[in-house]
């Protein structure tokens, strides 16, 4: 019926399914099995959204499940989107059949059964989907099957409106009979006429030649690479205009846009402020030491410590020796230390050593996940500065485990304000629907900055599945930003920054008029640096020694901060031209003027495609700043901390041990946050001596207690807490436990709450009592005593040691890479509440023995706890109840390097290298 029968067909489905439920049933299968030459089938996701929603409006939705038979889907995404809609089961027959169809003419390993083939590709989308969720924060398929958590890049709303339902669609797009017109040419694919037709390369993962255009291109990456090393200014502007040709406009957003030059010619370039100026505002991505090598992280950092800009750290930490100048005064620290939500590497004193703090929120080409990094890339280098294993592969989670809202999220903003008052605040965001509110919470919790991360980029270790099909263009979620900012009163004080492929001056010039201060670039720094786009980032396999930490690939590396440097001026040179035509002097008079953008009526093909801009172009109406003209209100003013610095002036400065004693309440939060920072810079690392400082603290503590706590400081709490204990922990010691008169037993009472030792990299923390969930997530090198814990306790730890004197929660150890808990199972069900995905249980050891005596003897002199007592009265019965939970992967690695020395701190396996050694 052509392309107005796709309708028809629809309207069909829908009705048949009235019809079925009507009758009694209570399964309907959606198939396209009955296509063929003379049959094109409906696309599997709209019938499936279709009669989703057409039984919703009917209210007989729950009265059946829907089941989607279909050749089309073949990946996880494909997969995931069907269930979002409404499928409670899917049937890919024909990726089934063509994995028969590869074992049959042999492409597969000799042996491979297709009955194997096929469990392993089904084994494989059903971890996708898991992941897929989890980055959501949803457990179970029904919560997710009907959910429809997506937001559509592209599609006409009539479309929305009828068959995707209530479904983010911002920009417009195609409608049906675009719909049925793509599938009608596929179809004439698969049927062609005559001869033997080819099927199209598509080219979507990878540049091909014949394939879909890809901004990053054989022609592109040439131009830039030569410009930066021979070629200059002239070869830079040959490489834009490649970059801005009308085929690579049109796959941008900000493609589609034309600049509002000045018809007299705008102003002298000389008027302009200066390249040196620009550059400031520029900084490069967040891509962790582990995931690219050495020599290509220090590379960046010392380019962007030249020219006045910022570098990030990502999730894996530094390295310490870079903190301090090289002896040609280059620097190879990066003013941006990023705080993951695993908290790779992130102690008091990487934290003192930035300027720029950033909370990571979302990743640009896998939103909402945590990174990974395998194990084959975590070699001794990277595991000592990690505070981890070598050998053992690394997964940061979700950012679910400590920022459950926005005032979550506040508080881990005043803990960094602690950690270090000199630096500013960021939130890194992605860009999706709602991120404006999200950005404005961000404002309201008193960080300095935010960024809007698109959904391009990404250093190839991102899934696949992610790469195309997670987050949205940033001009979307900036432009959102900007607005909901500046209506809510906020944007004044607030920087904003973008970052997600950007490569020219131009696409500066249309990032600040949307409203971004400054701009973060990934891959073109790298480009520059000498990357060539193999894509195999997460095989350990770059062959010019950027992404791999293979010491024979690291040898080929042969870029230089020079490139870098003369990328970004390459590129202020040219954001400065199109200001001068502009007739824009300052880059703060170009920040938020949208006014001076406006759609490309020349590029007609996506006006015919139903694009509107005008929701990203849009004017809000306020008076207020477009950039940030203010500092946040400060936060500090009255924090406890200020007290004890006092206190301990002898002990920081002179090394004279202190003793104090303070009352506490609980709107005294992050206490012993600024003392450790001032601990820090007065003394580095090491900090001071055990012992040096002993407060002991009488009352209710606040959010954080004993945060980032440094090496020297001790902290006794005679009262109880809340969230956040020991966050970061970086080698102090903490203790709480009841007032000596209260009137119940503290082994049956919370002392302190959820989440606590959050990340901690050392020290030793002491709880007579009950704690919350989450216990010691992510711990990596901190020693810990308590009395019992609720679920999800040591999840994704990777070192240190936790005793538990008392029952646990469940999924005890999930995710738990790392580091050895040792649990008193009195009862022998603690095996029902442990996750056996990464652990084994074991009885104890000589050795361990040992350790665990001590540490419960410790813990009984600082808390005075009678569990201790008891147990110590009857070791040699009560040893026997405990359960040794150790890692398989920690315990290969232990095997493999028994000859190796092991960190006293617990940091990790091996103590941390010397720069010569790395």
């Amino acid at each position: 019926e052509g392309v107005e029968g796709l309708e028809v067909a629809l309207d069909r489905i829908c009705a048949e399914s009235s019809l079925a439920l009507a009758a009694g049933t209570n399964i309907l299968i959606l198939s396209d099995r009955a296509a063929g030459p003379a049959r094109a089938p409906v696309p599997s996701l709209l019938a499936t959204a279709a009669v989703h929603h057409h039984l919703v409006r009917e209210s007989t939705r729950l009265q059946t499940g829907i089941v989607v038979e279909s050749g089309e889907p073949r990946s996880v995404h494909s997969i995931a989107v069907l269930v979002g809609y409404g499928a409670a089961a899917v049937n890919p027959y024909l990726m089934l059949e063509t994995i028969a169809e590869l074992v049959a003419e042999g492409w597969l390993p000799e042996g491979m059964t297709v009955e194997q083939a096929q469990a392993r590709a089904l084994k494989g989308i059903g971890k996708g989907l898991l992941k897929v969720m989890s980055k959501m924060g949803i457990s179970t398929i029904p919560s997710y099957c009907g959910a429809q958590i997506f937001e559509a890049v592209g599609l006409a709303p009539e479309l929305i409106d009828r068959y995707f339902t209530s479904t983010p669609s911002r920009i417009g797009g195609i409608g049906l009979r675009d719909l049925a017109e793509g599938t009608l040419t596929r179809h004439a694919r698969a049927y062609p006429g005559s001869g033997d037709e080819l099927l199209p390369v598509l080219g979507l993962y990878a540049w091909r030649r014949d394939g879909e255009h890809h901004q990053w291109n054989p022609d592109t990456i040439s131009l830039l690479q030569h410009a930066v090393r021979a070629g200059g200014f002239e070869t830079y502007e040959q490489y834009s205009r490649t970059v801005n040709t009308d085929a690579a406009r049109r796959s941008t957003l900000r493609g589609l846009m034309r600049l509002r030059v000045r018809e007299d010619g705008g102003i002298p370039l000389d008027e302009v402020e200066p390249a040196a100026e620009i550059v400031k505002r520029f900084s490069t991505g967040a891509m962790s030491l582990g995931s690219i090598s050495r020599e290509a992280h220090e590379t960046l950092a010392v380019a962007m410590n030249r020219i006045g800009g910022r570098s990030n750290t990502g999730e894996g930490g530094e390295d310490p020796v870079r903190y301090v100048p090289d002896p040609n005064g280059d620097s190879r620290r990066s003013k941006i230390k990023q705080v993951a939500s695993g908290r790779f590497g992130v102690n008091a004193n990487y934290l003192a050593h930035a300027d720029e703090l950033q909370i990571k929120m979302a990743q640009g080409a896998k939103p909402g996940e945590g990174g990974q990094l395998p194990g084959h890339k975590v070699d001794r280098y990277i595991a000592s500065v990690r505070l981890t294993t070598p050998g053992v592969g690394l997964i940061s989670p979700p950012p679910h485990h400590d920022i459950y809202s926005i005032e979550d999220l506040k508080q881990l903003i005043y803990d960094l304000r602690c950690a270090n008052p000199e630096a500013r605040i960021s939130v890194k965001l992605v860009a999706e629907v709602g991120v404006g509110t999200v950005a404005a919470g961000v404002a309201k919790a008193g960080a300095d900055h935010v960024l809007i991360s698109g959904h391009d980029g990404g250093t190839g270790a991102a899934p696949l599945s992610s790469i195309l099909h997670a987050g949205i263009p940033w001009e979307i979620g900036l432009a959102e930003t900007q607005q909901t900012l500046m209506r809510n009163g906020l944007r004044s004080r607030i920087w904003v920054q973008t970052d997600g492929q950007l490569k020219t001056g131009r696409d500066v010039v249309i990032a600040a008029m949307l409203g971004a201060d400054e701009m973060g670039f990934a891959t073109a720094p790298l480009i520059a640096t000498g990357c060539v786009m193999m894509r195999a980032c997460h095989l350990n396999t770059c062959p010019v020694g950027i992404a791999t930490q293979d010491p024979e690939l690291r040898a080929k590396f042969a870029g230089k901060p020079e490139h870098v440097v003369n990328f970004f001026f390459f590129v202020a040179e040219e954001a400065r031209r199109l200001m001068a035509q502009l007739g824009i002097a300052r880059f703060d008079d170009l920040v938020g003027r949208v006014d001076l953008l406006e759609v490309d009526e020349a590029l007609t093909q996506w006006r015919k495609r139903g694009i509107d801009l005008s929701a990203i172009l849009h004017q809000p109406e306020s008076d207020g700043p477009r950039r940030r003209t203010e500092a946040q209100p400060p936060v500090l003013d009255d924090a406890l901390d200020h007290r004890l610095i006092e206190a301990a002036h002898d002990a920081v400065h002179g090394g004279a041990r202190t003793d104090g004693e303070f009352e506490i309440a609980n709107r005294n939060r992050t206490v012993g946050g600024l003392l450790s920072h001032a601990v820090t810079r007065a003394r580095g690392a090491e900090g001071l001596p055990s012992g040096t400082i002993r407060f002991t603290l009488r009352g209710a503590a606040g959010q954080s207690f004993g945060a980032w706590l440094a090496p020297g400081i001790e902290l006794t709490l005679i009262g109880e807490a809340n969230d956040y204990v020991g966050k970061g922990l970086s080698g102090g010691v903490l203790a709480l436990r009841p007032p000596a008169d209260a009137a119940f037993r503290a082994e049956e009472n919370v002392v302190a709450g959820n989440t606590i030792l959050y990340g901690a990299t050392a020290g030793r923390a002491f709880f007579r009592g009950l704690v919350g969930e989450r216990f010691a997530v992510r711990n990596s090198g901190a020693t810990t005593v308590v009395e019992g814990i609720g679920d999800h306790g040591c999840e994704y730890m990777t070192g240190g040691v936790v005793v538990v004197l008392g029952r646990t929660g469940r999924n005890f150890a999930a995710g738990m890479s790392g580091g050895i808990a040792y649990v008193l199972d009195e009862d022998g069900t603690f095996a029902e509440r442990c996750n056996p995905g990464l652990v084994g249980l074991e009885s104890l050891e000589i050795d361990d023995v040992r350790v665990l005596r001590d540490l419960i003897e410790e813990h009984e002199r600082r808390t005075e706890s009678p569990v201790a007592g008891r147990i110590l009265d009857f070791w040699q019965t009560a040893q026997l109840r405990f359960v040794k939970v150790m890692p398989h992967d920690y315990r290969a690695a232990l095997e493999q390097h028994r000859d190796q020395p092991v960190s006293a701190g617990g940091h990790g396996l091996f103590t941390r290298e010397s720069e010569e050694a790395a």
